[in-house]
């Protein structure tokens, strides 16, 4: 049985310091010292990572304890870099997307690649999409749930949107910058509540604001198994019946109608939560997705799916049939 992570990060072991180019502590960079491998932001330190980040080999091997043959890999978030200029950020992700090309390139049977682009700049955003598919062979790219200022439904943006339609690429939309960070910065808040919110912001976003009705071929996928959404999806259809005057002032169509449009990853960590995914999505919707090699992510790959005991053909299908479909690399339904 083919098993596929959809969502596994990495970074190159080392990447152009442009916190010390263009002297501003906001860009990351990283420091290999007394054997450890710690990445500083903003001036100070912000994480601390194992070689495992980097090193495709040891990846492959560790995937193997857990039967995962396949790993979808991209970035980061830290380092989409959306407040930067435009151009110094696509420095760091040409270099970011040159690293996943060579993984992929060097292992193709272990690793299918997402790219990332500085979103800041659509243009030259779109321009990094187009190489990342054309040129470097990766499937797509992965997003931030927001860019600055403007959600993913900013006017600014759609033509991205409809670039990746066109180019048939695969997006993947996993937070960052979470909202409410600076007034719940103890207990790991933003990453505990919010980044869930942040992938609804992004959803509904999306939804309300016509892009998913606009692009019906646009093949994107949320990380966290969509955060929030799924599970509020009641209350902000409700609201959506309520009161449209506030709600379907740009979409009227209900928002429910789109779960058969995207994807989501199964990185809930609750079996309860995984089976009401299932159930209101669809299990052609969902994929493997772990999150890897992070505190936050499934640390056994793949065992939450199999923790369900769902017959073969599902279980199949959570594992790798609609992961190869939203790659682009499977037709609709195919297991």
């Amino acid at each position: 049985m083919q098993i596929i992570d959809t969502h596994a990060h990495i970074l190159p072991r080392d990447w152009p310091n442009l916190a010390e180019r263009y002297a501003d502590p906001r860009f990351p960079w990283i420091d290999h010292s007394e054997g450890r491998h710690r990445i500083y932001k903003d001036g100070r330190f912000f994480r601390e990572i194992p070689t495992r980040t980097w090193d495709a080999e040891e990846r492959i091997a560790d995937y193997a304890r857990f039967g995962v043959e396949v790993q979808v890999i991209s970035t980061v978030p830290v380092m989409f870099c959306y407040w930067a200029a435009g151009q110094q950020a696509l420095e760091l992700h040409r270099a970011l997307n040159e690293h996943s090309a060579d993984i992929c390139r060097r292992h193709p049977q272990h690793y299918h690649g997402l790219g990332t682009v500085p979103l800041q700049d659509p243009q030259l955003a779109i321009a990094e999409m187009r190489r990342c598919v054309r040129e470097l062979g990766l499937r797509g790219v992965q997003i931030g749930s927001h860019v600055g200022e403007w959600n993913l439904d900013a006017p600014e943006l759609f033509d991205f949107f409809a670039a990746a339609e066109e180019l048939g690429a695969s997006l993947l939309v996993h937070p960052w910058d979470m909202m409410g960070a600076a007034s719940m910065p103890k207990y790991w808040l933003p990453w505990l509540v919010g980044m869930p919110a942040e992938q609804s912001r992004a959803i509904c976003s999306l939804i309300f604001g016509g892009v998913l009705e606009r692009l019906p071929r646009l093949r994107i996928a949320f990380a966290h198994g969509g955060g929030s959404f799924p599970y509020t999806l009641g209350r902000i259809e409700h609201g959506f019946r309520m009161r449209p005057d506030l709600v379907a002032v740009d979409n009227a169509v209900n928002p429910r109608e789109y779960l058969k449009r995207v994807y989501f990853d199964t990185c809930v960590h609750d079996q309860a939560a995984l089976r009401y995914l299932i159930e209101v999505c669809g299990a052609e919707h969902l994929m493997l997705g772990t999150d890897y090699p992070f505190p936050l992510g499934e640390q056994h790959p793949g065992g939450g799916i199999a923790s369900l005991g769902l017959d073969a053909e599902v279980t199949q299908r959570l594992y790798a049939g609609t992961a190869l479909e939203w790659l682009g690399l499977g037709s609709k339904g195919s297991q």
